[in-house]
């Protein structure tokens, strides 16, 4: 909840001052990667978690999930500020990402089964 707090009054301080952001080769093309290779770890999750029972590794597979989606949303912001100036669209992916942490954190604190 901390890290959604603080990405989201980032992101809201950035959409109030108009910050622009330095778009960077090396963040479009690490976030890529990331959304390669998180989607690739959550299906290797997925396929272990079945093959042992595991429901621990089939939560973490899930989680993993999660991460494609904020790669994703981060990738979206980061290349909408770099092709076409977009200086809102990063700090909005920001917010879209703290609403996914915080929905992640109320849902793990309520205990609920995220699996089945």
């Amino acid at each position: 909840f901390l890290l959604a707090a603080w990405v989201a009054y980032d992101a809201a301080d950035a959409l109030w001052s108009r910050e622009q952001p330095d778009p960077s080769v090396v963040g479009i093309v690490l976030t890529s990667v990331s959304v390669v290779v998180m989607q690739w770890l959550a299906r290797a999750k997925r396929r272990v978690a079945q093959q042992l029972g595991s429901r621990a590794l089939e939560a973490d597979s899930f989680q993993t999930t999660a991460c494609v989606y904020l790669s994703i949303a981060a990738l979206v912001g980061i290349a909408l500020n770099a092709a076409l100036g977009w200086w809102w669209a990063d700090p909005v992916a920001g917010l879209a990402i703290a609403a996914l942490v915080v929905r992640e954190g109320k849902e793990a604190w309520e205990g609920r089964d995220c699996c089945r």
